[in-house]
């Protein structure tokens, strides 16, 4: 009986073990695609964006992104006419605002309406959020690929709109590959995928596709002008450049 005991304990120790490992690798490679992703001091670019509905219709949209730091990022539509001066401002601790050029006035987004999608597009507020990916979810892995590290992210915040976002990352340079959407009742929702090119020193996201998965529609970010450490002055995230 007591050896019987023991084979138990030192059975749950080694699976204890594993976990923990399982755990902290996960972490680290989630640390590591946030380095990747924010390993410059600043950018600015241009997107173009192409949105298709489930019969095929297209529609394009262009846009400027400036962002500094993890947590400082304003995206501004400059075209069609239609949506020219629509912009979010994303800042530290979780705070967003969005401009409206017709109403002139800007407008917090709350925490609870981070899961809508932005200006008709694919991408939620939350998605368009500058936040390292370590800040916003605990990750698992859940299995290695030939290429990728498969990992489930949970959202830390009870707020958010998904039950676990399946992403997989780049084995050699740490990039995010791919992720499934999963919704609160854990039913894929929405899917996207990254292309990333080297830009001197720099992985950058060349292109961004999401798909609304329910409504049949895409939404494509094709970015190019991408220029890096520029000493971009904080005074550009601001409320009053926002209204610009």
């Amino acid at each position: 009986m007591k050896n019987s005991k023991l084979s138990v304990l030192v059975i749950a120790i080694f699976l204890l073990a594993g976990f923990n490992a399982n755990a902290q690798d996960a972490k680290t490679i989630l640390k590591k695609m946030d380095d990747v992703m924010y390993s410059a001091k600043d950018m600015s670019g241009t997107t173009k964006i192409i949105l298709t509905d489930k019969s095929g219709k297209q529609t394009t949209r262009e846009a400027d992104i400036i962002q500094k730091g993890t947590d400082k990022r304003i995206f501004r539509f400059t075209a069609p006419s239609s949506q020219a001066g629509i912009a979010v401002l994303s800042l530290p601790n979780d705070v967003m605002y969005l401009y409206m050029p017709a109403f002139g006035k800007e407008r917090r987004i709350s925490s609870s309406v981070k899961s809508q999608n932005f200006a008709g597009t694919d991408f939620s507020y939350d998605d368009m959020e500058s936040k390292p990916n370590s800040e916003k979810y605990t990750p698992k892995l859940i299995k290695t690929e030939a290429t990728a590290y498969v990992l489930e992210l949970t959202p830390k915040s009870k707020k958010s709109s998904y039950s676990k976002v399946v992403m997989k990352v780049h084995k050699t340079h740490y990039y995010p590959m791919s992720a499934e959407f999963y919704d609160k009742g854990n039913k894929k929702v929405k899917e996207g995928t990254s292309v990333y090119k080297k830009v001197g020193k720099y992985w950058n996201a060349e292109e961004m596709t999401m798909t609304d998965l329910k409504k049949k529609h895409t939404t494509k970010m094709i970015m190019s002008n991408v220029k890096y450490d520029q000493n971009i002055s904080d005074d550009e995230f601001t409320v009053r450049k926002l209204k610009q």
